[in-house]
């Protein structure tokens, strides 16, 4: 069925108090993200209550419509009926926010529109591992030159990408923004490092710069666009219109690369190795506890929206290592929450309930959006909700106690299994075992927790 989006942002914007209620907003890869300049303003019920909307969430200082994947089509339709009625409202993190809440917003905002890129060249990725081993294409051929770079282009270009993304996000140009990444790519520049690596040392109007290798990175480019951000708004206040064309992006370049090949980039080069070392490092330690955390309690990062934070993590350890521990937990979790919707579906007499459960185990198996049902089932019924926790953690203890990887930076579904394909052919199979795992157990204890007569709420 085809949906009115345009009639579903009328709905929405009304209840939550119109747009002289809103000094933010943004969305993610499921939600509408706002900020309220009053709470009490906005009716939750009858936002509950417009067509197309599954639940929403306050959390982490923001007013969170859950949508599901269309909402890039919601938000299309509700940005200009807030701009155009004159209300100042800022697309970007808020200044109202909690410093935490506005990391959050900020890395959701970031890496939401990047996500179906990475996503599909991880699945690519996965497939033509498979196709190696099985020795329908050989490496070094120009059908695997090819096909790698496809599957690879998005994490070598990533600062490019990211940089663009910012840009957006933070109120700049985004494509200043982009062009200032990607100097940190010209094959010149990465050309001074030699065979020395990251570390070797140049100099710049005989002021030392420390090299790095920035393919594949992410703090660096979100940094050093967050820092031109406040560059670029004092640039376009200050500079004429007449002379804006030139003089802005130059004045841009020149003050923005240099800073950041001296200091900024070194720094979030440094910065983001050492996130992934403290977690990579946790991870070596106890990495049943680590599946056990992961798989246990990423619904909960869900249902406060708040699991962004970790993605850039997963990100640089596909990107710097080939492979992550902490995405295969995020699988357990999904895989957990399809078990107990199929409990539910098994034991429930009410067919709308039966229908939703249905629905929702096949929409996570095909897309990995766990949302609808979080919210629509799960989160309502406290022994449900901790029926996929358990089966998460239990499934998640499984795939940390083998060492399971993916090979790519994906959402946990059927249709991103290629990830699990690795030089390792164990990994593939752990893998599955441990869905297995997650969905039985929480099967079971959905079934056991779910009463004949339950109705959806």
């Amino acid at each position: 069925m085809k949906r009115d989006w345009e009639a579903t942002a009328e709905g929405i914007l009304a209840a939550v108090g119109g747009p002289e209620n809103i000094s933010g907003m943004t969305h993610c890869a499921t939600r509408l993200r706002l900020n309220l300049r009053d709470d009490s303003k906005c009716d939750d019920a009858a936002v509950k209550e417009v067509d197309g909307v599954v639940n929403t969430v306050n959390s982490a200082g923001q007013y969170q419509v859950l949508i599901g994947t269309e909402v890039p089509k919601l938000y299309e339709k509700f940005e200009p009926l807030v701009k155009g009625s004159g209300a100042e409202v800022s697309t970007s993190a808020s200044s109202d926010e909690g410093i935490v809440s506005r990391i959050f917003s900020a890395i959701s905002g970031v890496f939401a529109p990047l996500l179906p890129a990475m996503a599909g060249s991880g699945i690519l990725r996965g497939l033509l591992i498979l196709a190696v081993q099985l020795g329908l294409i050989t490496e070094g051929t120009g059908t695997y030159t090819i096909l790698y770079t496809l599957s690879m282009s998005v994490f070598y270009f990533l600062p490019v990408l990211l940089g663009f993304s910012s840009g957006k996000r933070f109120g700049a140009s985004p494509y200043l923004s982009a062009l200032i990444c990607a100097c940190l790519l010209y094959p010149d520049f990465i050309g001074l490092m030699g065979d020395a690596g990251n570390g070797a040392m140049s100099e710049f109007f005989g002021i030392p710069v420390v090299l790095m290798s920035y393919n594949s990175t992410v703090i660096p480019a979100i940094i050093v666009i967050w820092v031109y951000s406040f560059l670029y708004k004092f640039l376009d206040e200050h500079v004429p219109e007449t002379l804006k064309l030139v003089v802005l992006p130059a004045v841009s370049l020149i003050i923005m690369v240099p800073a950041t090949m001296l200091v900024i980039g070194p720094l979030g080069v440094y910065a983001g190795e050492g996130i992934a070392f403290v977690v990579n490092w946790l991870i070596a330690r106890s990495n049943v506890l680590a599946g056990i955390l992961v798989g246990g309690g990423w619904s909960v990062l869900v249902s406060m929206g708040i699991h962004w934070a970790v993605n850039p993590i997963m990100i640089n350890n596909i990107a710097s290592n080939g492979f992550d521990y902490i995405c295969p937990a995020t699988f357990a979790c999904n895989f957990a929450v399809i078990g107990c919707a199929l409990g539910v579906f098994l034991k429930a007499r009410d067919q709308k309930l039966k229908s939703f459960a249905m629905t929702g185990a096949v929409t996570i198996c095909l897309s990995a959006i766990i949302e609808p049902t979080l919210f629509g089932m799960l989160v309502k019924n406290k022994k449900l909700f901790l029926a996929q926790i358990i089966g998460g953690a239990c499934g998640g203890a499984f795939l940390g106690l083998f060492k399971v990887v993916t090979t790519a930076f994906v959402f946990g579904s059927v249709t991103t299994f290629p990830a699990f394909v690795s030089s390792d052919p164990m990994n593939f199979a752990f893998a599955m075992i441990g869905m297995v795992i997650s969905a039985v157990v929480a099967g079971v204890l959905g079934y056991i927790f779910t009463d004949k007569d339950d109705q959806l709420a």
